[in-house]
């Protein structure tokens, strides 16, 4: 039953929002609009509350996100060998590389909120907030590898150092983990304030991501996207379930690290794949593909983990 109460939600909001798209209720201009205002203001407005003013108490515990970055490592390194190995052309490597690894913020808080306690709230913005970063090298990084333009050392480090700075994200999570390190608690209007920016952040994600779900998004890149899939949800789960035994995870943080990698993979690898010249198509399958198997995956997690 945990299931159906904690996932249905989600997953109905994502097709609603397919919907309203389809049907013309809601245009385009909307949904573009929308998600600025989730990615610059509401999601990091959400993720600065919400591990700032954290009821959960003791020191933070680095197990969980060298464990959960360790697999994300051992993922990149095997899908790279993989794109070396199959002749995956330079113009589909970075979506496909991105596909394999990166997850969806929005869908994973939106477990943690809905189904978790606040501590699990608390270790899974520590988690991305270290998660993040390191995944943007890694997507740039093999961006810049296949892509077509002759980049220099200079513009490398350029593309890495916004990808990561210009992040509110990031930003969101290192001022929240500062904020609750040094005990700081907002009066109650504040609070209230951050709360209303909260209650909009979830369902607004949630419709955007679906306005942009469509099957037909995977002609012409099955392939790939079943490939990549299949080292997003099926071979980073396990390989993350053993680096969480390695590194000694227990409790709440056995149950958040799984459900971060049993994530479909993020929207975000369509914009970086448009911006440095790689694939959109095999992004948008990619996206597709994996939220409709991520509700196997979740599922799978939210009753044998959760």
């Amino acid at each position: 039953m945990i299931v159906v109460n904690s996932l249905f939600p989600i997953f109905i909001l994502v097709g609603l929002g397919r919907i309203l798209k389809t049907s013309g209720f809601i245009q385009d201009e909307f949904f573009k609009t929308s998600d600025k205002l989730v990615y610059f203001i509401f999601f990091p407005a959400m993720l600065f509350w919400k591990i700032s003013q954290n009821s959960a108490q003791g020191a933070i515990d680095m197990a969980l996100p060298l464990a959960a970055l360790t697999a994300v490592l051992i993922t990149f390194i095997l899908s790279t060998l993989f794109i070396l190995t199959e002749h995956v052309s330079d113009y589909e490597a970075g979506s496909f590389s991105q596909s394999c690894y990166r997850f969806n913020t929005y869908i994973g808080m939106a477990i943690m909120v809905t189904v978790l306690d606040d501590q699990s709230v608390l270790l899974f913005g520590i988690l991305i907030g270290f998660a993040i970063p390191v995944i943007n090298v890694l997507s740039v990084s093999i961006l810049i590898w296949f892509s077509a333009n002759q980049y220099n050392p200079a513009q490398r480090l350029r593309h890495l150092a916004l990808a990561i700075i210009s992040n509110p994200l990031i930003l969101a999570c290192c001022l929240g983990i500062g904020v609750y390190a040094l005990n700081i608690r907002f009066p109650a209007y504040i609070n209230n304030t951050f709360r209303l920016l909260s209650m909009v952040t979830l369902p607004m994600a949630l419709l955007s991501i679906g306005s942009d779900f469509s099957l037909k998004n995977l002609k012409g890149h099955l392939k790939l996207s079943v490939i990549s899939s299949l080292f997003k949800l099926l071979f980073l789960p396990v390989v993350g379930f053993y680096c969480l035994k390695w590194f000694h995870v227990k409790g709440p943080g056995v149950t958040v690290g799984m459900i971060f990698f049993c994530l479909p993979t993020s929207t975000a690898i369509y914009v970086l794949s448009s911006q440095m010249g790689s694939d959109t198509r095999l992004a948008s399958a990619s996206i597709v593909f994996s939220t409709l198997v991520s509700m196997i995956s979740l599922t799978w997690v939210l009753i044998f983990v959760g």
